[in-house]
C-alpha cells in the first residue's frame, strides 16, 4: 500500500481543515500519514506522528523535529506529501529533499504567507527568504487568495504554482439564511427580534483587531438603539478588550462569548457579519457568513478584500478607519434592501468555496501529482 503523508504545526490545523482529503486519500487505498505537535485522534489516519514543531523559527525544538521528520521520511517513502503551516511547511521541505530525488511529490498549501503588503520588514527579511529557498524544493505550490497567488507565481521558484478557493466550507452545516430560522434561534437564544445583531467569529488578538469593531459600535449605538456585536472567539486579548467594553460602558451592546462550536446558528440569527482583520489568508468566518447569507461589513486587506467586493456583498474598509466602519454600519441597518442584495449576491457566490467543489478541485491536483 503506498503512503502519503500531511504535515502542519498542530494536531488542530489538520482536524480542522484537512479532514475531508485525508479521507480521499483513506479511501482511495492509501496509508495515511500524519506529522503534528499533539496527540489528538486524527480520523481516517493510520499513523499519528507527534513531531516537535514550534511556530516560532528561533526555537532550537525546530532542529529536533527537522531530524525527526527527516528520518521519518526517509523511512516511509511516501508517495506524496502535503505540508500546511510556515514552519512545518519550511521544515518539512528542506526534510523531504532527499526523499524527492527518489521520486515523492511535495504540495505545500500557503494559508496566507507572512510576507504580504504592509507586514512588517522583519516578516520580509525572514519568511520571504526562506520560502524562496523552500519553493525550489516544492513540486506544487498552491495559495488561496489573489495577492499570494501572484507574488508567489512573480517571486517564487515552484514549479507549478495553483490557485485554490481556501478550504471549503460545508454547505450542510453552513446554510442559508430563512426568515423562520432566524426568529426560532433568536427565541432560542433570548435576542430580542428587534435587536440589530453583528457577529464576528475569530480569536481575541491583535491580528483580528476586535478593539476596532468595540470602537465602531461605541460610535453606532446612538444612531442603533438596539445594536449588539457578538464576539465569538477565544484568546490572548479577552482582558483589554473586555476591559475595553467596560470602559465604554457598552457591556450590554458588546458580548465576549467566548469559543463556541455553534458559530452556523450564532450566524443564523445575525442581521450581518463583520470582520476587522490586518491580515488574512482566506478567512472561513468571512466564507461562512457568506453561505448564512449575511451582508458583510470587512477590514481592507489581504483575504477580505477576495471575498467582499465593495458595495457588491458588502462594504470594504480601511483597516483603522472606525469612522467609515460605524458610518457603515448605520447604513446597512437603514437599508433593508441594500441588506437583501448583498444577501442575494452571497448566495449566487458561495458555491465556488463549497467543501464540496474545493474537495473537487484539490483531487484533480492530487491526482495530478501521484
Amino acid at each position: 500500500m503506498e503512503k502519503v503523508l500531511f504535515s502542519a504545526s498542530i494536531d488542530e490545523h489538520l482536524l480542522g481543515f484537512h479532514i475531508p482529503y485525508i479521507k480521499w486519500f483513506s479511501q482511495h487505498d492509501y496509508e495515511v500519514h500524519t506529522a503534528s505537535k499533539g496527540n489528538k485522534d486524527i480520523p481516517f489516519v493510520n499513523i499519528k506522528h507527534n513531531i516537535s514543531f514550534e511556530r516560532s523559527p528561533f526555537k532550537i525544538a525546530n532542529i529536533r523535529a527537522f531530524l525527526e521528520l527527516k528520518k521519518l521520511i526517509d523511512e516511509n517513502e511516501y508517495k506524496l506529501i502535503h505540508c500546511h503551516t510556515p514552519m512545518a511547511s519550511i521544515i518539512t521541505r528542506f526534510a523531504a529533499m532527499k526523499a524527492r530525488k527518489k521520486g515523492t511529490k511535495v504540495i505545500y498549501t500557503a494559508h496566507g504567507f507572512h510576507f504580504f503588503k504592509g507586514a512588517p520588514l522583519v516578516n520580509w527579511v525572514f519568511y520571504y527568504s526562506i520560502e524562496k529557498i523552500a519553493s525550489r524544493y516544492t513540486d506544487c505550490l498552491i495559495t488561496i487568495n489573489e495577492e499570494d497567488y501572484n507574488l508567489a507565481k512573480n517571486k517564487l521558484f515552484a514549479k507549478n504554482i495553483r490557485f485554490v478557493n481556501g478550504v471549503g466550507i460545508d454547505l450542510d452545516i453552513f446554510k442559508y439564511q430563512t426568515i423562520e430560522k432566524k426568529a426560532e434561534l433568536r427565541k432560542n437564544y433570548r435576542y430580542d427580534e428587534r435587536d440589530f445583531i453583528l457577529i464576528y467569529a475569530g480569536e481575541l488578538s491583535y491580528r483580528k483587531h476586535q478593539d476596532l469593531l468595540i470602537d465602531a459600535i461605541n460610535n453606532a449605538q446612538n444612531s442603533i438603539l438596539n445594536i449588539k456585536l457578538l464576539l465569538a472567539g477565544a484568546g490572548n486579548l479577552y482582558d483589554q478588550y473586555k476591559e475595553q467594553i467596560i470602559k465604554l460602558g457598552l457591556e450590554d451592546k458588546v458580548i465576549l462569548l467566548g469559543s463556541r462550536a455553534d458559530v452556523a446558528e450564532l450566524m443564523m440569527l445575525s442581521d450581518i457579519a463583520v470582520s476587522a482583520s490586518r491580515q488574512e489568508g482566506l478567512p472561513v468566518n468571512v466564507m461562512e457568513a457568506i453561505a448564512i447569507g449575511l451582508p458583510l461589513i470587512v477590514t481592507d486587506c489581504r483575504g477580505n478584500r477576495d471575498l467582499v467586493k465593495n458595495n457588491e456583498n458588502g462594504y470594504v474598509i480601511g483597516v483603522n478607519d472606525t469612522k467609515d466602519f460605524s458610518d457603515a454600519i448605520v447604513r446597512l441597518h437603514d437599508s433593508l434592501q441594500e441588506r437583501l442584495e448583498f444577501s442575494k449576491k452571497n448566495k449566487e457566490i458561495i458555491q465556488k468555496y463549497s467543501l464540496e467543489k474545493i474537495v473537487e478541485d484539490m483531487c484533480e491536483i492530487y491526482q495530478e501529482f501521484l
